[in-house]
């Protein structure tokens, strides 16, 4: 795949070398936006452009890799997010409290490289296959939690998909960056979650 890195570092010098690159080119893209460059992030991370493109051959590779890893922190938060709301049972409100805590949390850091990586990262099978995979299972927990706290309507599921994906739309293209953005989720998850079976 042409956008992927171009090998995988195996001895911890190597994962160590990947770590401070893709650090400094979150810190990079955060600041420059997508008019970063390879060779600024190489200098922010101290090593040569000849060490980053043995690892990375262009800047679409760094920002896959850099997605992968924020979704990968996404589904551990959401698997932690889970056993909380199994082990606390809390009622519909806090529940979307803490949902929307939880989804602004992840995002609350370095809104600038989350413009980024929302609108540039490269749509290969295996990233898209990955998002797809975290917005199931985002859906298949609220669609549980709509039921708990009898909500959602006569159809859970279309509920909790529609929670999803109105979610991911405002938080990424609206509320980036902004301290009200936990505030504003929970609101549009509230006002979209009825109360009660309908019809």
């Amino acid at each position: 795949m042409i956008d992927a890195p171009r090998k995988r570092p195996r001895q911890q010098r190597s994962r160590d070398t990947v770590d401070v690159v893709l650090e400094a080119a979150a810190q990079v893209f955060e600041r420059e936006g997508i008019d970063a460059t390879t060779n600024r992030i190489a200098e922010r991370a101290s090593v040569s452009i000849g060490t980053l493109y043995q690892y990375f051959p262009h800047k679409r590779a760094l920002l896959l890799s850099l997605a992968e890893r924020h979704l990968d922190a996404a589904q551990r938060r959401l698997a932690e997010l889970s056993a909380e709301l199994a082990a606390t049972r809390p009622g519909w409100e806090e529940t979307v409290g803490l949902i929307a805590d939880a989804i602004t949390g992840l995002h609350h850091d370095r809104p600038g490289l989350h413009a980024v990586l929302y609108e540039h990262t490269p749509r290969t099978p295996e990233a898209v296959e990955k998002l797809r995979a975290l917005h199931e299972a985002l859906a298949a927990e609220l669609a549980g939690q709509l039921r708990r706290c009898g909500r959602g309507g006569d159809d859970a599921e279309h509920t909790a998909a529609l929670l999803v994906h109105a979610v991911d739309a405002q938080l990424h293209r609206v509320l980036l960056g902004r301290e009200s953005a936990g505030e504003d989720l929970t609101r549009t998850m509230l006002a979209l979650s009825p109360d009660g079976r309908q019809g």
